[in-house]
């Protein structure tokens, strides 16, 4: 039985990181897409055991743990940032009062610390009390944070926090990555591409009026003026969980939302879209609003792969291009509709709204409308939508290729990995992740309204089990 175990972190040090060569100060600016993404941050991180004495040894010098994973970590993010430069600069408003990046070697905040937990008894279902402003930094300049954090068990965190208008899970995966390689010496197997000329807008423009239904100008959402805003709900804010789901649930939810047919490939939901009918049932089944009610549901899409036309040198490129390259194609049903039907009826819904997200031509035509309303700003319509306890939203991400696995720096890889993203708004984000127990399980970052979770674990507590410590190192 897991115990909730208060802590303390102490910061030791804080200090900046720069590149490890002088670089030319210059300016890069952001695509059209990277501009379609509000001002938040997110964050990662990853949790170490104490290695094997051997493994600390082989360093030399009688170093503790602790002080070789610094020193590691802060000489490999040095030479990283060579490669990853944008990390090192900063956000800057031009003369369109547009943000744009001064890539001038500002560098990395960076911060040790200590907390008086082990790892065994770190709370990682309550994220917020365990993670949020202990283990996962604060991004005070910059674009790029990190911590790391030694444990009382002689275990190590090492977390980061990403501006988000300036890199996508995607980017920040091949980020992570080279960092581990590079202090490993291995050579970067996945160097970034910063090519701009790659999204940008056709002339003339055009784009499917589907888009505008996908996305909206900020300044159509202002509030009257003198109208204050509505208060916020404290008793129902939205608050962060991470979960479990076993392999043996997701294929049953898979075959569920296919009605238990063996359909084609081409006919058959996936995994992705199983899960997030799922989700979308789960959080408005046992509420008590419908009758005219809704509720939306978004699903986050990489475009890199839908931009590749055949040619393998841009397939190359972009498919190392660093930033964000983002499409959230989203449905809106009445609750009452979702509490009546089917979760194969739900998959069919989930699948035909992501339809319009998953062309070439719909990521340039994104780009294009993004020009055309260019310097106004612009935002996804899930988020921008007016989000209440009676009309939720709830956006899912995919977080199948997070890198835990690949995180080791030299003294073994994670026992557990997670995104971080209270993002602040009412609109709810869910990360599906792989278990690092490699065993076909899913991990799954939440970050909810209360009402919402309480749904799920009322609801659908045979799906979703909170992650605890006693899951990770069982050999089950």
């Amino acid at each position: 039985m897991y115990i909730k175990r208060e802590f303390e972190v102490k910061v030791s040090t804080r200090e900046v990181v720069a590149a490890a060569l002088p670089m030319q100060e210059h300016w890069l600016p952001l695509s059209n897409l990277d501009l379609l993404l509000p001002p938040v941050d997110f964050g990662v991180f990853f949790c170490y055991h104490k290695p094997n004495p051997n493994i600390i040894n082989n360093y030399g010098d009688g170093l503790s743990f602790g002080r070789i994973v610094i020193g590691v970590l802060k000489k490999a993010l040095a030479q990283t940032l060579v490669t990853y430069y944008a990390f090192s600069g900063v956000l800057v408003k031009n003369a369109a009062g547009e943000p744009e990046l001064l890539c001038n070697n500002c560098g990395v905040d960076f911060v040790e610390a200590f907390a008086d937990v082990e790892l065994k008894d770190l709370d990682l279902y309550n994220p917020d009390e365990s993670i949020q402003g202990k283990l996962v930094p604060e991004r005070k300049h910059g674009v790029l944070a990190v911590q790391a954090t030694q444990l009382k068990c002689g275990g190590v965190v090492v977390a980061c926090t990403f501006a988000h208008q300036v890199a996508d899970a995607y980017s920040a995966n091949m980020f992570l990555v080279s960092w581990a390689e590079m202090a490993q010496s291995k050579p970067l197997s996945h160097p970034p591409s910063f090519r701009r000329s790659l999204l940008l807008p056709r002339r003339p423009g055009t784009y499917h009026p589907s888009i505008d239904k996908m996305y909206v100008p900020i300044s159509t959402l202002l509030p009257p003026k003198n109208q204050p805003p509505a208060p916020e709900d404290n008793e129902q804010g939205a608050m962060s969980r991470i979960y479990y789901i076993k392999a043996d649930r997701i294929n049953e939810l898979q075959t569920l939302a296919n009605d238990g047919s063996n359909t084609t490939k081409e006919k058959r939901r996936t995994k992705l879209e199983a899960f997030s009918a799922f989700l979308w049932k789960t959080i408005v089944f046992g509420s008590a609003h419908a009758g005219d009610s809704y509720c939306r549901l978004g699903i986050v899409v990489d475009g890199r792969s839908r931009l590749i036309d055949g040619d393998v040198k841009e397939a190359k490129l972009i498919g190392s291009y660093f930033g964000n390259v983002l499409s959230i194609p989203y449905g809106e049903k009445k609750i009452e509709e979702l509490k009546e039907n089917t979760l194969s009826w739900m998959a069919n819904e989930v699948h035909e709204f992501l339809q319009s997200a998953l062309t070439k031509e719909h990521f340039l035509g994104l780009i294009d409308w993004v020009e055309e309303h260019r310097p106004e700003p612009a935002l996804s319509r899930i988020y921008a939508a007016r989000v209440t306890e009676e009309e939720p939203a709830v956006v899912v991400s995919s977080g199948q290729h997070f890198a835990t696995k690949k995180m080791d720096f030299g003294w073994g890889g994670p026992v557990f990995g997670s995104y971080h993203f209270p993002w602040g708004g009412k609109s709810g984000y869910v990360m599906p992740m792989p278990s690092p127990k490699e065993n076909g399980d899913w991990v799954v970052y939440m970050h909810l309204m209360k009402g919402q979770l309480e749904l799920i674990e009322t609801n659908a507590a045979h799906v979703f089990s909170p992650l605890t410590c006693d899951y990770l190192f069982s050999s089950t």
